[in-house]
């Protein structure tokens, strides 16, 4: 099968729409399908100035760059006008952007779509900027809702992000599925990979640290960690905050991990990718994500990939899971919660950690291991 994913960007530091359609990508390669890409990007943009092409290895075809950060893009309607004919299914990822009304102009009544919500439905955004969720709920009224009724279905990543999605918005037609999610996991002996990230942050080298990794964004908890970092942790342990900062507010963070006192217990390291992302995780004693909202948190299962255990918050919504596994540790997201979350860590003897370590690996292979995705998703576009 030829299939199409479209996406407003595949730029890394935008977080999880752009991870999952090279995910997902690959997914499909490696079922034996063809694939290709249609953004928003420009052609000349990325760190390449390639449109980030580079980041695939398929055809991606970049239609922008958008007109606002909405991206409304003639070059995107034209593209799939003359293109659409060539693909058995196309994939939608995200929502409340101009590319999924483009995919539904071009496509409602002749191919097949699906639409991935990304967590975009969550009702998290709408109790956290209520005014935003006025703007949105307009546009629902006068596009979204078609956008997602015109689909085949409509996919989330978790039964929680399914049951919770567009709680508060009228005119919801649209058929919910679950698609089993996860990351393709590392490729490359440990060791190896732990020198890769250590070549570049050398200052770490035998010492123990807890691994953040994600944007530095409020929604993930930052502050939080710093707080109960503070409180509640060894002297003996450092902590790397590693992830691109889109909002600027890493000077911030800085300046309270000062007055904390901790600051010099601190690594931020940007964001990482390949063997040095890897080697992060491989060489963590625990990975730590107090996150207030997250649909999936590919991060998660990435460190679960690594037999790293996870320490999340109970708004990681496969946080459950995990718990339940016995593969990780899940706790409240406030201050208090993550004080106990450390806390319960540190006191882990050696046998129950490599216990937990290794219901972290178990717990990857059978749920996240991305092994059934790519099926499921033709099943939801009804070519399966």
């Amino acid at each position: 099968m030829r299939l199409l994913h479209v996406v407003h960007t595949l730029n890394p530091d935008r977080g999880g729409p752009s991870e999952s359609v090279r995910m997902f990508a690959r997914a499909h390669q490696r079922a034996g399908n063809e694939v290709e890409v249609a953004t928003l990007d420009g052609a000349n943009d990325g760190p390449e100035g390639d449109g980030f092409r580079s980041l695939l290895d398929c055809a991606v075809h970049p239609c922008g760059p958008g007109k606002t950060n909405y991206g409304y893009s003639p070059q995107l309607d034209e593209w799939l006008k003359v293109n659409h004919h060539r693909f058995d299914g196309v994939i939608v990822n995200g929502v409340w952007q101009y590319h999924g009304v483009a995919v539904r102009k071009a496509l409602a009544g002749r191919k097949p779509y699906v639409v991935f919500a990304h967590g975009m439905l969550d009702p998290y955004f709408r109790d956290r900027f209520p005014l935003k969720h006025l703007k949105k709920l307009l546009y629902w009224t006068l596009q979204e809702h078609r956008n997602l009724n015109a689909a085949e279905a409509v996919c989330f990543t978790s039964e929680e992000e399914r049951r919770v999605a567009a709680d508060g918005f009228p005119f919801c037609r649209f058929r919910r599925v679950v698609v089993p999610y996860g990351t393709m996991g590392p490729i490359g002996d440990p060791e190896m990979l732990k020198r890769a990230f250590l070549e570049n942050w050398p200052q770490l080298r035998g010492k123990d640290y807890l691994l953040f990794l994600g944007r530095i964004h409020p929604k993930k908890g930052c502050d939080l960690l710093l707080e109960a970092f503070a409180q509640a942790v060894s002297a003996e342990l450092q902590l790397v905050m590693a992830g691109p900062d889109e909002t600027g507010w890493s000077a911030e963070l800085k300046a309270r991990a000062a007055q904390l006192g901790i600051g010099e217990r601190i690594t931020w390291t940007g964001m990482l990718r390949g063997d040095a992302k890897w080697g992060a995780f491989y060489g963590a004693e625990a990975f730590v994500l107090p996150s207030h909202q997250e649909n999936f948190g590919i991060a998660v299962a990435d460190a679960l990939a690594c037999g790293v255990v996870p320490l999340i918050s109970d708004k990681v919504n496969i946080a459950p899971d995990v718990a339940a596994d016995g593969a990780g540790l899940m706790e409240t997201d406030t201050i208090e919660g993550t004080v106990r979350l450390l806390t319960a860590f540190q006191k882990l003897n050696p046998e129950e950690l490599k216990t937990m370590q290794a219901r972290a690996l178990d717990c990857y292979q059978r749920r996240y291991a991305l092994n059934n995705a790519a099926q499921e998703v033709y099943k939801a576009l009804g070519i399966g």
